[in-house]
C-alpha cells in the first residue's frame, strides 16, 4: 500500500511526460452537478460567442458539449495525483479533486489518507488485513514522512512527539455514527501498547482486548445507523515513564445513555450484555438469577432473542465476556454481583408498574425476584421506587452546570409510577457501569511514576435518523451526542484556524487568506449559550441555549415543551424573509418537532422535543439506586461498594462533562482523525460491514456515496484546513530552540564562533544558520520570536539532522574506541613496568632477607603505622560525623523544598484558576470599556456638533441684533428729518421724488438682471442634472462590473494560490536538483581524482613487479649456480670419503698423515656446513620471492577485478551521461521552440504596435490640422468683431464729438476689446506651443519607432544567425551522438576483446602456476635443464601477451577520456547557447519595456490632445458668451440713446418756457447738468455692465459675476446720479446771482 513519498522526485519516462503535457494542453475540468461530478474538457471559444460567465465544455464519458456556468466548473489534477497519499499535495485543491482522490484510493482498498497534519479514514466495506503485528513493526520508530498513511502512523507521530517534547498528546476521533471511530481507537491503543511496551509486560494486547470486550458488552447497542454503536464517551489515558514505556493506564467514561435500558426508539435494542446474559448463562447462574422462565412482556422491552443463530452468537459472546473478566482479574464473586444487578433490572422490567391509582408494581412476583437479587425486601424496594424519600441524605437535583436546583425536586404529582420504575432501572445500570469501569481501571492502574500522558478521545458520532430512512425525530440523548461532536469540531476549528491566524498576526506574518471562511458552527450556541447576567431561573429576554431554557422551563409553573420551543425560536429562529441557508433553527410540520443545522448547516437533524423537560427534573428514584446498593444484604454488593464507594457519589451533567472533556484535551497537543462514512448503510448486522446481495467488495468506486461524502467534507471544513495548511507556515519553532536543534547542520558556524559563544541576537543567528543550510526563500519566514516553515521543510531538516547525527555518533564511537585502545595500551605498558619492578624488588629482597638490620626495620615499622592509622581513623570518624550532619541538613532542606514546591504547585493551580476567572472578568470589563469608550466618543462628537451649531446661532443672533439697531437708528434719523424746517421743504421734496424715480429705475434694472441670472442658473442646473444622471448610470454600471469581477476574483483566488504553491514546489525541486547536480559534480571530480590515483598506483605496482621479476630471475640464476657448486662439492665429498676409506684401510700409515687427513676433513666439513647455511639462506630467499610473487599475483587479480568494476561503472556513467544529455537536448529543443514561439509573439505584438502607432499618427495629423484651422477661423471672427466695434466707436465719436463721456465709454469698450484680443492671442500662442510640443513628441516617437525598427531588424538577423547556429549545433550534436554510438559500439567490442584477453590471461596464469609446480618438481627431482628453459620461454611469452593486453587497456582508457572530452565540449557549447538565449530573453524583455513606454507616451499624447480639444471647446463657449454680451450691450446702448433723445427733447421744451426766465435758466442749466449727469451715469453703468459681462465670459461661472456685483453694488449708481448735483451747484448759484 506504500506509494512514492511526497518528497521524492521519481524519474518520469518520456511516455509519462508526453501524457502529462497532453493533459495540461487539453485543460481537463470537473463539472459539478447534483449527482456528483464528471470529467470534462474545457473548449476554447471566440470572444463574445458565449454570454458572460458561461464556458463551453465537452464531457469525457459521452462527448456531449454543454454551456455551463463558470462556478460549476473546477480544475482537475493530472492522473498522477489520483491516489495521492496527502491531499495537501494536490496541484488544484477543490471539492471534486479531493473526492476523486479519496474515491480512487478507496477503490484500491487504501482507506487511509493524509490531509495535511490530519488523517482521513473511510470506513471499509470489508475487514482489511492491514492491522497485523508485522505492519505495526513497519511503523515503529519511523517519522510521518517516511511511512504510508495509516492509523498506526498517527499513533507513531503522537508517540514520537511525546518522547521528543515531553508534552501531553491527544488523539481525537471525529465523524458520524458507524464511521469506525471505536475500531480505530482500539487499533491506536494496541499499537501504542505493543510498540512502547511496559515494565514487566503488565500491559499486553490480550488485556486491552479484554477491556474492549467488556466495554462493548456494557456500553454498546444496536441503533438505526450502526448495529454495534457506542452509547458513551470515553477517554483512554496511557501514562508513559521516563523511558517511554507505558507506566499506567485508565479509562474515563461520560455521557452514558442510561435511559436506553428502559426506553429507546423502535427497531433499536438495549445494551448487548442483557442478550449475552440471557443466552449464555449456565444452569447455576440461571437458577440464581431466576432466568429459568422469562416473562412474556416487559415494561422495558428487554426480551430474549428469538433466532437460534442470534442466541448462539450471544452465548459465545457471553463466554468471551467471562474470559475477559478473568483476564482483568475480576473475581467470580464480583462477576456474580454484576449479574445480580442485571437480573434485578430485568425483573423490574417484567414486574412493571400500574398506570393509574396507587403507585405500585403491576406483577409483585417479579418484583419479589428483583428484591431478592438486590438483597432487600419488597417493601424497601417499593418505597425506594415509588415513595420519593431517599434512605440517605437526599441530594438536591442538579442543573445542567452541576449547580443546585433552586426549585427543589419539582412537582412529584406529575411523575407516574412507570417513570419512577424507569428512573430506578436507569440509576441501577448507571451505578453498574460505573462499577465496571472502576474494576477495569483497577486492572490497568500501576504504582509506577509517569512523566506524560497520551489521551485517545472516542465519542458517539453524529446521529441523524433521516440518514437511516427513519421517520422519527431524534431523541434528547442523540442531541447530547451530537452536541459533544460539535464541541470537538469547534476545538478542531479553534486549533486549525483561530490559533494559526492569531499566531500569524502576533508574529507579523501577512498571508492572503481572504478566501478561507473561519466561522464556527452556530448550532453550539443554540444549545449551550449562557446568559451574560447573574444566573437566575427566571424568564428573561436575553438569548440562552436550549439546555438553559430546559432548566428554566422545568422549574417554572406552567412550563412545557411548547413554551420551550417558542422561546428557542424567538432567540434563534429565522427572521422574516430568511431561508434555510441563513438560519440555524427551523420549525417542523410535526408538533414538538424542530430542525437544527449541525456541521455548519450541512447536516439538518429533526428532533422530537416531547418529554424533554423530564430530563431537567431529577427523579428521586434514580438517586435511591446508590443507597439501595449500599444497604444491600448481599455480600457481593458490600465488597464492591466498599471498594468503589467514592465513585458512587459524583454526578455529572451534560454541559459540565462537555466542558471537562474539552478542558482535558486543550491542555495537550491534539492530533485529529476524521472518520468518514462511505454510505448511509455501510455497517450491517453484528457490527460487520454490510455488502448487498450480488455486490462484491471489489466494486471499488461504486461503494461511495458522493453526496454524503461531500456533506461530510463541507461539515468538517477539511478543505479550508488544507488550504490554510498549504498556504501558511504550519511548522514553527522558537529561535533558540531551532538554533540549538539544527546547529549540528552547520559545523563551520560553530568553529567560527567557538564552542562557548554566547548568542546575543537569536534572530540574527538563526538567519545565518538558514543561509548556511541553503533553503529556498519561500520555504520559511522569520517572525518576531520564532521561525516558520512551509509544510515538509522541517521534516527535511530533521532527516538531514538525523544523518548528520548518525555520522557524528559514528565518529564519536571511533574516537572513543581509539581512546580506550590507547588507554589499554598504556595500562599494559604500566603493568609491564610494574612486573619488572616487582621482579627487581624480589631479587633485592632475596639479597637483604638475612640482614639483621632489615629484620629490625620490618619489626618496628608496623608499630609506627598503628598509631598513624588510629589518628587517621579518628579523623575519618570526625569527617563522617560532619558529613552526616550535612546530610541531615540537606535532607531537611530537601523536604522543606519539596513542601514548598507542593505548596507552590497548589498555589499555581489556584492562581491559574483565579487567572482564568480574572481573564474572563477582564474580557467582560474590556468589552464594557470598549462600549463605554465608543459611546463617549459618540457623545463627544455630538457635543462638538451642537457647539458648532450654537456658535453659528450666536453669530446669527449678533448679526440680527446689529440689523435691528441699524433699523432703529434709521427710523430715528427719519423722524429727525421730518422735524426740520419747512423752508427747504420744496427742495427736499424734489430730491425725494427724483430719488424715488431712480429707485424704480434701479429696481427694474435689477429685476431684469435677476431674471437673466435666474435663467442662466437654471440652464446650469439642467446641465448639472444631466451630467449627474450620466455619472450615476456610469457608477451603477461600474458597481455591477465590480461585483462580477469580485466573484471572478474570489473564484480565481484559489486557483491562483494553487498555481503559486505549484510554482513554489517546482522552484524547490529545481533548487534540490541544482544541489544534487553540484554534489554529483563534486563526486565526479573526486572519482576522477581517485581513478587517476589508482592509475598511478597501478603503474607503480607494474614497475615494482618488473623489478621483482628481474630479481627472481637473478635469484634463479644464483640458485642454479649454487646447485652446480653443490654437485661439485658432493662429488668432492664422495672422493674424499673414498680417500678416507682408503686411508683407513692403510694401517701402516703414521699418525702425522692421519692428523693431516683429519684436519682436511674438518675443513671440508666446515665448508660443507657453510654451503648448507648458504643453501638454507637461498631457500629462504626463494620462499620470500615466491610469497612476493603470490602477493603480486593476488594484487594483479584484485586490480583486474577493480578495473573491471571501474570499467562497468564507467560504462554505466557513460550511459547515464548519454541519457542525461539526450534528455537535456530534448529540454533544450523544447526551450528553443518555446523561445521561438515567444519571439514570434513579440514580433506580432510589435507589428500590432507599429500599426497602432501609424494609425494614431494618421489620426493625430488631421486632428491637429482641423484644430488649427478652427482656431484660425475663430481668430479671424474675433478680429472682425473687434473691427466692427472699432468702426462703431468711431462712428459714435463722429456723431457726438462734443460729448466727452461717450468718447470715454467707447475708449473703455475698445480697451476691453483689446484686452480680450490679447487674451485670445495668448491662448492661441499657448495652443501653438502645445501643437509644437505635440509635433516634437511625434518626431520623438517616429525616431523611437525607427530605432525600434532597426533593433527589430538586428534582432531578426541575430535570431536568424542563432537559428543557423542552432541548426549547426543540432548537426554537430547528431554527429556527436552517432559518433558516441559508434564509440560505444567500439567500446563494447573492445570490452568483449578485453574479457577474452582476461580469460586468456587467467588460463595463462593457471598454466603458469601448473608449470611452476612442475618446475619445482623438476628442480627437486633434478631433471634436465632444457625442459626448464623451455617452460621459462613459455612464461616469457605469456608475459609479453600480458603486456600487450595492458597496452590494449591503456588504449581503451585513452578512448574513454577522449569521449569524455567530447562530452565536455558538447556541454560547454550547450551552456554557451543557454547563455546566448538568456541574453536574447533579456533583450526581448527590454524591447517589451520600451514598447510599454511607447504605449504610455501615446496615452499621454492622447490625453494632451483631449485637453487641447477641451480648451478649444471652452474658447468657443467664451466666444459665444462674448457675442451674447455684445448683443445685449448693443441693445442697452440703443435704449440709452433713445432715453438721451427723450431727455434732450424735454430739456428743449423746458428751455422754451417763459416763466421766470432766471429761474428757468438756472433750472434749465441745472436740468442740462442733471441730464448730462444722468447720461454719464448711464454710460458708466453700461461700461460696468460690459465689465460684468466680460468677467462672466472670462470666468464662465456665477461666482465671478457675484464678486463683480459685490464690487459695484446698486448704491454706486445712485452715487453717480448724485455727484453731478454736487459738482454743478456753484454754477447754479452764479446764475441765481
Amino acid at each position: 500500500t506504500h506509494t512514492q513519498p511526497e518528497g521524492a522526485c521519481p524519474v518520469k519516462t518520456e511516455e509519462q511526460i508526453a501524457t502529462e503535457q497532453a493533459w495540461y494542453g487539453s485543460e481537463k475540468v470537473w463539472l459539478v452537478h447534483k449527482d456528483g461530478f464528471s470529467l470534462a474538457t474545457l473548449l476554447k471559444t471566440e470572444a463574445g460567442s458565449l454570454p458572460e460567465g458561461k464556458v463551453k465544455i465537452k464531457l469525457e464519458h459521452d462527448g456531449t458539449i454543454l454551456d455551463v456556468d463558470e462556478d460549476d466548473v473546477e480544475k482537475a489534477n493530472p492522473p498522477s495525483f489520483d491516489r495521492s497519499e496527502d491531499l495537501a499535495s494536490l496541484q488544484y485543491l477543490n471539492e471534486s479533486s479531493v473526492m476523486h482522490s479519496l474515491r480512487q484510493r478507496y477503490g484500491g482498498n487504501l482507506i487511509h489518507t493524509h490531509a495535511g497534519p490530519n488523517m482521513v479514514i473511510i470506513n471499509p466495506l470489508s475487514a482489511p488485513s492491514m492491522y497485523s503485528e508485522k505492519v505495526m513493526h513497519m511503523f515503529k520508530g519511523c517519522r510521518r514522512e517516511d511511512t504510508a498513511p495509516h492509523i498506526y502512523a498517527v499513533a507513531q507521530s503522537a508517540y514520537r512527539n511525546l518522547l521528543t517534547t515531553r508534552q501531553d498528546q491527544s488523539i481525537v476521533l471525529l465523524g458520524k455514527s458507524g464511521s469506525g471511530k471505536t475500531t480505530n481507537c482500539q487499533h491506536l491503543v494496541q499499537y501504542l501498547v505493543s510498540i512502547a511496551g511496559s515494565t514487566g509486560k503488565i500491559f499486553s494486547g490480550e488485556k486491552w482486548q479484554a477491556v474492549y470486550t467488556i466495554l462493548e458488552a456494557f456500553g454498546n447497542s444496536s441503533t438505526s445507523m450502526n448495529t454495534n454503536a457506542s452509547r458513551f464517551s470515553q477517554i483512554v489515558s496511557l501514562d508513559f515513564d521516563q523511558a517511554g514505556q507505558v507506566a499506567s493506564a485508565s479509562i474515563q467514561t461520560m455521557l452514558l445513555e442510561k435511559l436506553r435500558v428502559t426506553k429507546r426508539p423502535e427497531t433499536e435494542s438495549t445494551f448487548n450484555v442483557f442478550y449475552y446474559m440471557m443466552s449464555g448463562a449456565d444452569s447455576t447462574l440461571r437458577t440464581e438469577l431466576h432466568f429459568n422462565h422469562f416473562a412474556e412482556n416487559s415494561a422495558f422491552g428487554i426480551v430474549p432473542q428469538s433466532k437460534p443463530e442470534d442466541k448462539q452468537k450471544s452465548s459465545q459472546q457471553f463466554t468471551k465476556l467471562q474470559a475477559a473478566m478473568k483476564v482483568l482479574g475480576i473475581s467470580v464473586e464480583e462477576q456474580r454481583a454484576l449479574w445480580l444487578i442485571l437480573g434485578a433490572i430485568y425483573h423490574l422490567g417484567a414486574a412493571g408498574a400500574t398506570k393509574a391509582g396507587r403507585k405500585q408494581f403491576a406483577r409483585h412476583e417479579w418484583a419479589q425476584k428483583a428484591a431478592y437479587l438486590l438483597g432487600c425486601t419488597l417493601e424497601e424496594l417499593s418505597s425506594s421506587i415509588f415513595k420519593h424519600q431517599a434512605k440517605g441524605p437526599m441530594q438536591r437535583s442538579t442543573s445542567f452546570r452541576g449547580g443546585p436546583d433552586e426549585a427543589g425536586a419539582g412537582d412529584s404529582s406529575k411523575i407516574t409510577a412507570l417513570d419512577c420504575l424507569e428512573a430506578m432501572a436507569s440509576g441501577l445500570y448507571s451505578e453498574l457501569f460505573t462499577l465496571v469501569i472502576s474494576l477495569v481501571n483497577r486492572a490497568l492502574k500501576s504504582s509506577q511514576h509517569s512523566l506524560c500522558s497520551l489521551l485517545i478521545v472516542d465519542t458517539p458520532g453524529f446521529q441523524n435518523p433521516r440518514m437511516a430512512k427513519r421517520q422519527r425525530g431524534a431523541t434528547f440523548e442523540e442531541l447530547c451526542h451530537n452536541y459533544a461532536q460539535e464541541r470537538l469540531q469547534t476545538l478542531f476549528h479553534e486549533r486549525t484556524f483561530v490559533q494559526e491566524l492569531e499566531r500569524y498576526k502576533e508574529e507579523n506574518i501577512e498571508l492572503a487568506l481572504d478566501d478561507i471562511e473561519s466561522s464556527t458552527s452556530m448550532s453550539v450556541a443554540a444549545i449551550d449559550q449562557a446568559s451574560t447576567q447573574v444566573r437566575t431561573l427566571a424568564r428573561t429576554d436575553e438569548a440562552r441555549g436550549l439546555l438553559w431554557l430546559m432548566e428554566e422551563e422545568a422549574v417554572q409553573p406552567g412550563g412545557s415543551e411548547d413554551t420551550l420551543l417558542e422561546r428557542l425560536f424567538s432567540y434563534y429562529g429565522p427572521d422574516q424573509g430568511d431561508n434555510k441557508g441563513h438560519a440555524l433553527l427551523l420549525k417542523s410540520d410535526k408538533p414538538h418537532h424542530f430542525l437544527l443545522g449541525h456541521s455548519h448547516g450541512t447536516d439538518w437533524v429533526e428532533y422530537d422535543a416531547q418529554g424533554w423537560l423530564s430530563h431537567a427534573k431529577q427523579n428521586p428514584a434514580s438517586q435511591n439506586a446508590a443507597t439501595l446498593l449500599q444497604d444491600s444484604q448481599k455480600y457481593a454488593f458490600n465488597s464492591l461498594i466498599v471498594l468503589h464507594s467514592s465513585t458512587l457519589q459524583r454526578k455529572y451533567t451534560y454541559l459540565f462533562v462537555s466542558d471537562a472533556l474539552l478542558d482535558t484535551v486543550r491542555r495537550s497537543r491534539v492530533h485529529f482523525v476524521h472518520c468518514l462514512l462511505p454510505k448511509a448503510d455501510a455497517v450491517g448486522v453484528g457490527g460487520e460491514p454490510r455488502v448487498a446481495h450480488g455486490e462484491s467488495c471489489d466494486s471499488g468506486l461504486m461503494q461511495l456515496d458522493v453526496g454524503l461524502l461531500r456533506a461530510q467534507l463541507r461539515g468538517s471544513k477539511l478543505i479550508d484546513a488544507l488550504r490554510i495548511y498549504r498556504q501558511g507556515y504550519p511548522d514553527h519553532m522558537v529561535f533558540s530552540e531551532f538554533r540549538r536543534r539544527f546547529d549540528v547542520l552547520a559545523p563551520h558556524l560553530t568553529k567560527k564562533h567557538g564552542r562557548h559563544y554566547i548568542v546575543t541576537d537569536e534572530k540574527r543567528a538563526v538567519e545565518e544558520l538558514l543561509e548556511s543550510l541553503d533553503l529556498e526563500n519561500s520555504s520559511y519566514h522569520m517572525g518576531l520570536s520564532r521561525v516558520f516553515f512551509r509544510a515538509g521543510t522541517l521534516a527535511k531538516l530533521e532527516e538531514q539532522r538525523d544523518v548528520q547525527t548518525r555520522r557524528n555518533i559514528t565518529m564519536f564511537q571511533a574516537a572513543c574506541r581509539g581512546y580506550l585502545a590507547r588507554q589499554a595500551f598504556k595500562k599494559r605498558k604500566i603493568q609491564d613496568l610494574a612486573i619488572r619492578c616487582i621482579q627487581k624488588n624480589i631479587k633485592k629482597n632475596k639479597g637483604v632477607k638475612g640482614w639483621p638490620w632489615w629484620k629490625v626495620f620490618t619489626t618496628v615499622r608496623p608499630l609506627i603505622e598503628v598509631q598513624l592509622t588510629e589518628e587517621q581513623i579518628r579523623g575519618k570518624d570526625e569527617e563522617i560525623q560532619q558529613l552526616k550532619g550535612r546530610l541531615e541538613k540537606v535532607e531537611k532542606e530537601r523536604n522543606e523544598l519539596r513542601l514548598n514546591s507542593d505548596r507552590l504547585e497548589s498555589r499555581i493551580t489556584e492562581l491559574s484558576s483565579e487567572l482564568a476567572d480574572e481573564r474572563n472578568t477582564g474580557e467582560s470589563a474590556s468589552q464594557l470599556l470598549e462600549s463605554e469608550t465608543s459611546e463617549r466618543l459618540k457623545l463627544e462628537k455630538d457635543m462638538k456638533d451642537l457647539q458648532t451649531k450654537f456658535d453659528s446661532m450666536k453669530k446669527s443672533m449678533d448679526s440680527m441684533e446689529m440689523e435691528v439697531m441699524e433699523t432703529r437708528l434709521l427710523r430715528a434719523s427719519e423722524l429727525n428729518g421730518e422735524m426740520d424746517d419747512d423752508d427747504t421743504g420744496g427742495e427736499w421734496r424734489l430730491k425725494y421724488e427724483r430719488a424715488i424715480r431712480e429707485i424704480e429705475f434701479t429696481k427694474k434694472r435689477l429685476q431684469q438682471e435677476f431674471d437673466d441670472k435666474l435663467e442662466m442658473e437654471q440652464q446650469n442646473k439642467r446641465q448639472l442634472e444631466r451630467r449627474l444622471s450620466d455619472l450615476q448610470a456610469d457608477s451603477e454600471e461600474v458597481q455591477r462590473t465590480g461585483q462580477q469581477l469580485k466573484k471572478k476574483c474570489q473564484r480565481l483566488t484559489a486557483e491562483l494560490q494553487d498555481t503559486k504553491l505549484h510554482l513554489e514546489g517546482q522552484q524547490s525541486r529545481n533548487h534540490d536538483l541544482e544541489k544534487k547536480q553540484r554534489k554529483f559534480d563534486s563526486e565526479q571530480n573526486l572519482s576522477q581524482e581517485e581513478v587517476q590515483r589508482e592509475k598511478n598506483i597501478r603503474e607503480m605496482l607494474s614497475r615494482e613487479k618488473d623489478m621483482l621479476t628481474g630479481e627472481v630471475f637473478s635469484l634463479r640464476q644464483q640458485l642454479q649456480d649454487k646447485d652446480l657448486e653443490m654437485c661439485a662439492q658432493n662429488v668432492k665429498l664422495e672422493q674424499l670419503e673414498a680417500e678416507l676409506l682408503d686411508l683407513s684401510s692403510q694401517e701402516t700409515k703414521d699418525e702425522a698423515s692421519l692428523s693431516k687427513v683429519k684436519k682436511t676433513m674438518r675443513d671440508l666439513e666446515a665448508k660443507v656446513k657453510d654451503q648448507e647455511e648458504e643453501l638454507d639462506e637461498q631457500a629462504g630467499t626463494i620462499q620470500m620471492l615466491e610469497q612476493a610473487k603470490l602477493r603480486l599475483e593476488m594484487e594483479t587479480e584484485r586490480l583486474r577485478q577493480t578495473h573491471s568494476k571501474e570499467i562497468e561503472s564507467k560504462d554505466e556513467e557513460v550511459e547515464e551521461i548519454r541519457q542525461s544529455c539526450s534528455k537535456k537536448l530534448k529540454q533544450i529543443e523544447v526551450q528553443l521552440e518555446e523561445e521561438y514561439d515567444d519571439k514570434q509573439k513579440v514580433l506580432r505584438e510589435r507589428r500590432e504596435l507599429e500599426t497602432k502607432l501609424l494609425s494614431a499618427q494618421d489620426q493625430v495629423k488631421p486632428r491637429d490640422v482641423e484644430t488649427e484651422k478652427r482656431l484660425r477661423k475663430d481668430l479671424k471672427r474675433t478680429k472682425a468683431l473687434l473691427a466692427d466695434a472699432q468702426i462703431m466707436l468711431d462712428h459714435m465719436k463722429n456723431n457726438a464729438p462734443s460729448k466727452r463721456e461717450i468718447l470715454e465709454e467707447s475708449e473703455f469698450t475698445c480697451a476691453a476689446a483689446v484686452k480680450a484680443r490679447k487674451s485670445m492671442e495668448v491662448e492661441i500662442e499657448d495652443l501653438h506651443v502645445q501643437m509644437d510640443d505635440i509635433s516634437k513628441a511625434k518626431q520623438a516617437l517616429e525616431e523611437q519607432m525607427s530605432r525600434l525598427q532597426r533593433e527589430k531588424n538586428d534582432l531578426q538577423s541575430r535570431m536568424e544567425e542563432d537559428q543557423e547556429d542552432m541548426n549547426e549545433l543540432m548537426k554537430k550534436h547528431k554527429s556527436a551522438v552517432s559518433q558516441s554510438t559508434q564509440n560505444l559500439a567500439q567500446i563494447s567490442d573492445l570490452q568483449a576483446q578485453l574479457e577474452e584477453a582476461l580469460k586468456q590471461k587467467q588460463d595463462v596464469q593457471e598454466k603458469l602456476s601448473a608449470l611452476q609446480s612442475q618446475l619445482e618438481f623438476q628442480e627437486t627431482s633434478m631433471v634436465e635443464k632444457s625442459l626448464v628453459s623451455r617452460q621459462e620461454a613459455k612464461i616469457r611469452e605469456m608475459e609479453t601477451k600480458m603486456e600487450f593486453e595492458k597496452t590494449q587497456v591503456k588504449r581503451l582508457e585513452s578512448l574513454v577520456a577522449r569521449l569524455k572530452e567530447n562530452l565536455e565540449k558538447l556541454t560547454e557549447e550547450r551552456d554557451h547557447r543557454s547563455t546566448s538565449e538568456t541574453r536574447e530573453k533579456e533583450q526581448n524583455k527590454r524591447l517589451q519595456r520600451q514598447i510599454r513606454d511607447i504605449k504610455e507616451e501615446m496615452g499621454e499624447l492622447a490625453k494632451k490632445e483631449g485637453e487641447a480639444s477641451r480648451k478649444k471647446h471652452e474658447l468657443e463657449m467664451d466666444i459665444e458668451s462674448l457675442e451674447a454680451a455684445n448683443q445685449s450691450l448693443q441693445a442697452d446702448l440703443k435704449l440709452a440713446f433713445k432715453r438721451i433723445g427723450d431727455l434732450q427733447a424735454a430739456i428743449e421744451d423746458e428751455m422754451e418756457s417763459d416763466d421766470n426766465e432766471d429761474l428757468i435758466n438756472s433750472e434749465g442749466d441745472s436740468s442740462d447738468s442733471e441730464v448730462e449727469d444722468r447720461v454719464d451715469g448711464v454710460k458708466s453703468w453700461l461700461s460696468k455692465n460690459k465689465g460684468l459681462t466680460k468677467n462672466l465670459s472670462d470666468d464662465g461661472s456665477l461666482k465671478s459675476s457675484r464678486s463683480v456685483w459685490h464690487l459695484h453694488p446698486p448704491g454706486s449708481y445712485l452715487h453717480h446720479y448724485q455727484t453731478p448735483t454736487r459738482t454743478h451747484s456753484p454754477c447754479l448759484q452764479s446764475r441765481l446771482n
